[in-house]
């Protein structure tokens, strides 16, 4: 009888990581108990409170002792990673012994602390390690009528590609997924590693670590875009009883789950166009099919097939498996948005409902059905040869018949034969790591950093005496391969103890966050990034090393370097105000979303170099110095300024429609980087768009003037994001008649509120821009100035004009209040009009510059208010108004 039970989810919240501790982030998470709360740092009373079956509070209450584990400062709410192991390792260790298949799965943002519960760092090891630990002490200790075996394989899902971490060749393409009657979905070819103690597992996760560094590199791919999936076969024999029981453990590290902002992606031509997001994307929806399976909906389809992933993690959702989500929180208040999305798809994921059984039979029982397998391919192809089929007919028959007798081979090679050819590439990987300590106590050397601490100090790279050239070339003696790397990159000089570098002709190289041209000393832990974004730590001779920690030199470090070299900060921001200790959350996410996207735009800017598309990306902060109607700071974000080198065309793309196009980017430089040709059609090109209007800068030009029949000529400065000034506009705003004439001096009222309930007619009369640098940028390049009145429905232009430094517009528009409303006349009061230019490209759509839409009188004015929506009674507007402040009454 199967054994239903639901999935287990456990959730986890981090400390504060170093950029958020120097941002000034605070914690929006709070747990009681198995309750976790999050509140809105915009809006604090806004709180939602989860529950599930584990909630482990590892963001303060804690100290590390003298081996540097991280326990409880004598607080009983910190859980360790020796609580977490209790829980949820104990519990998936219980499972295999019972003979059940076994799932833990990691899920949350990047840099939220998957990595951390999963693998650990130094003494704090994670679940995995400590699982694998766990079982082999049972294989030390085996009984005389029992046998246990293991066998360890790792992998990484990229891009709807299988990567073998412990193969030494990558298969193009990746490794096939194949399903089979017995087994369900495998990986043909996957490399199965027999081990007899925990020592040789640890060896495999390090070379597997190592593999997925060197592949993170070379194919330009982020770790925390990728799947890394270990998979312990546990065999218990009894020998007595001749019975067999077998269990399959899938320990899963998913990719980062980045929620991103649909006002961004879903305006993207492109948005289906990526296969990174495949499977994160797919199992979301298997998760939501399988929640609602469980609540008693009719569900006909789940999309199991539809990615590599799921594939997999068929058993381990809704199927024979006993499965275990633990979901990882960041605490920062700039997470905020992230962080919620996890807590709701954890919520999802606790309502699925697993079979789990026991797989136990007869010890021969597996051989015998490999066998009559054989059999029955061997008949079809009696009967193919029969029917006098070509040989390309039978192809598929030949492969299953191949297939299945590999899988016979096997079953019937004996375990003490597997374990001596596993023992053989042991001992030839001891000497290498035997060679590389001797030279980490002589020579200086090159340790990487990545994204993924898991993978950063993996690779090393020594500066032996002499020189020696780095670069993608086989003859340098230290071979990088690396987006932005060429051939001859750079020379190292190690004499006389000390180590220079040289960067190669228009080679990129930066060191300490400031690009270098000529030959530079190093110091021990300086900073070096060669080509786009490949970083690594430079540790000097052993003479000048010192106790210094070098683990504070992380990715994160790299990346802020880089950004307060190019003068960008959290002050840039204008974070803190007066009365302020802190920035606000939404500038600091800001700051955040910038140092994120510095190695992307980095990245993409060669991959458009090497791919010959001719485009220049820039980061750019929207609304840095801008205000709205009301001269209140607007909501800043982080856009990438697009521009065609050649063309001069421009385009702004959002943080979201950039990452999606990024994603998309690589698959094209991959199949580039394989000798494919990379050429698509323009439709699907994700360097291409069409041409559009661009948002060049806007003005502010206070209306307080028309609430007393006044005049106004204002010269207003248009400009741009970050202040700096695009152009001059010349309007004028005119109190009038209704048929248009303008009012005099005599004509001017004292008090605002003389007005009401009164028709109000006015003009806005644009003259013309001085100085507009966006035309004199191209050419073929014009400009249209918009703007909104009140709550019209729409924005005015005026219409185009092209190719004049100065242009004349010499428009006007007369607008109608007919029944003026406080709320109108306080809109002229205290608000100001915003006036926005326009660029305009040759091929854009020209924004429409009728009056299509609008409620117009009978003389032709545009209607501003809505008579029939303001019909209070002069009772009721007088008590409001007795509110007012003096100067408004």
């Amino acid at each position: 009888m199967p054994n239903v039970d639901s999935v287990k989810v456990a959730v986890r919240v981090r400390p504060f990581s170093q950029r958020e501790k120097d941002a000034g982030s605070r914690c929006v998470i709070s747990m009681d108990s198995n309750s976790t709360s999050i509140y809105d740092p915009r809006n604090p009373g806004h709180v939602k409170t989860f529950t599930f079956d584990l909630a482990y509070w590892s963001h303060s209450g804690f100290l590390k002792d003298e081996n540097g584990m991280l326990i409880s400062a004598g607080s009983n709410t910190y859980a360790g990673q020796r609580e977490v192991f209790r829980d949820l390792g104990q519990g998936v260790l219980q499972s295999a012994w019972q003979g059940y298949n076994a799932t833990l799965l990691a899920y949350g943002q990047t840099g939220s602390g998957k990595s951390y519960s999963m693998i650990g760092y130094g003494a704090n090891r994670g679940l995995v390690p400590s699982v694998c630990e766990e079982l082999c002490k049972a294989i030390q200790s085996q009984e005389k009528n029992k046998q246990y075996q293991i066998t360890f394989s790792m992998l990484e899902i990229y891009n709807e590609q299988v990567i073998d971490l412990l193969s030494k060749t990558r298969k193009p393409g990746g490794l096939k997924i194949r399903e089979d009657q017995q087994q369900g979905f495998y990986v043909d070819g996957l490399k199965l590693v027999p081990c007899d103690n925990y020592a040789q597992i640890e060896r495999l996760m390090d070379q597997g670590n190592k593999m997925r560094t060197t592949a993170t590199t070379t194919m330009n791919a982020s770790s925390s875009r990728s799947h890394m999936v270990i998979t312990i076969q546990f065999k218990q024999i009894f020998l007595d009883e001749a019975i067999t029981k077998q269990s399959v453990i899938n320990l899963v590290d998913l990719a980062g789950s980045e929620r991103q902002k649909s006002s961004g992606s879903e305006k993207d031509r492109l948005k289906e166009g990526t296969r990174v997001n495949l499977s994160l994307t797919t199992l979301g929806n298997v998760i939501s099919a399988l929640a609602e399976v469980a609540t008693g909906k009719k569900v006909l389809h789940i999309p199991y097939r539809d990615s590599v992933l799921t594939k997999l993690l068929q058993s381990a959702l809704g199927g024979n498996s006993r499965t275990i989500m633990i979901a990882a929180l960041s605490p920062a208040d700039i997470c905020y948005e992230e962080t919620l999305s996890t807590l709701r798809y954890a919520e999802r994921a606790k309502k699925i409902r697993n079979k789990a059984v026991v797989n136990a039979g007869p010890t021969e029982k597996l051989i015998r059905e490999l066998k009559a397998e054989n059999n029955k391919l061997l008949s079809r192809m009696a009967g193919l040869g029969s029917a006098r089929r070509s040989i390309s007919d039978e192809a598929p028959e030949l492969r299953l018949l191949a297939e299945s007798e590999g899988r016979t081979r096997s079953a019937q090679m004996t375990w003490e034969a597997r374990l001596e050819e596993a023992r053989q590439e042991w001992e030839q990987q001891y000497s290498v790591m035997t060679q590389e300590r001797w030279m980490m106590e002589t020579f200086p050397y090159l340790l990487n950093i990545n994204e993924d601490p898991q993978l950063s100090w993996v690779l090393k790279h020594f500066i032996q005496d002499g020189t020696c050239d780095v670069g993608q070339s086989t003859s340098n003696a230290i071979i990088l391969r690396g987006l932005g790397i060429l051939d001859k990159h750079a020379t190292f000089t190690n004499a006389d103890g000390k180590v220079t570098i040289a960067p190669q002709d228009k080679c990129k190289v930066v060191v300490n966050g400031v690009t270098i041209t000529a030959e530079t000393e190093l110091q021990h832990s300086d900073r070096v990034i060669l080509g786009s974004n490949s970083a690594y730590l430079y540790v000097g001779p052993p003479a000048q090393r010192t106790e210094e920690d070098l683990s504070r030199y992380d990715y994160d470090f790299f990346q802020s370097e880089l950004a307060a070299a190019e003068g960008f900060s959290v002050d840039k921001l204008g974070t803190v105000g007066s009365g302020q200790d802190r920035a606000d959350p939404s500038v600091l996410a800001v700051f955040h979303d910038y140092i994120k996207l510095m190695p992307l735009v980095e990245e993409a800017n060669q991959m458009s170099q090497e791919l010959g598309k001719d485009l220049k990306f820039e980061l750019k902060v929207k609304n840095l110095a801008l205000s709205d109607s009301r001269g209140h700071d607007l909501q800043k974000e982080i856009t990438v300024k697009v521009t065609h080198e050649t063309t001069q065309q421009v385009w702004v793309w959002s943080k979201a429609k950039f990452i999606n196009r990024k994603f998309i980017m690589e698959e094209l430089y991959q199949r580039f980087l394989e000798g494919e040709d990379p050429a698509v059609n323009q439709d699907s090109d994700p360097f291409w768009d069409p041409v559009e209007a661009v948002h060049v800068g806007s003005a502010h030009v206070w209306l307080q003037a028309l609430a007393y029949r006044m005049r106004l000529e204002e010269r207003a400065e248009l400009l741009n994001s970050e202040g700096l000034e695009e152009a001059v506009v010349l309007i004028n705003l005119s109190s009038c008649s209704s048929d248009g004439r303008l009012f005099g001096e005599d004509e001017m009222v004292i008090d605002p509120l003389e007005l009401l309930e009164r028709r109000v007619d006015f003009q806005i009369h644009i003259a013309e821009c001085l100085g507009v640098k966006w035309l004199r940028g191209a050419v073929g390049r014009g400009i249209q100035i918009g703007y909104r009145v009140y709550d019209l429905p729409r924005c005015l232009y005026t219409k185009p004009v092209w190719e004049s430094a100065n242009p004349k517009i010499e428009e006007t528009v007369h607008f109608s209040a007919l029944n003026a409303s406080y709320d109108f006349l306080n809109y002229l009061q205290k608000n100001a009009l915003i006036v926005d230019l326009w660029g305009l490209q040759e091929g854009c759509t020209e924004m429409d510059s009728s009056l299509d839409g609008l409620l117009l009188t009978a003389e032709g004015t545009v209607v501003v208010d809505n008579p029939k929506a303001l019909t209070a009674s002069n009772a009721g507007l007088r008590r409001n108004l007795s509110r007012l402040p003096r100067r408004f009454r």
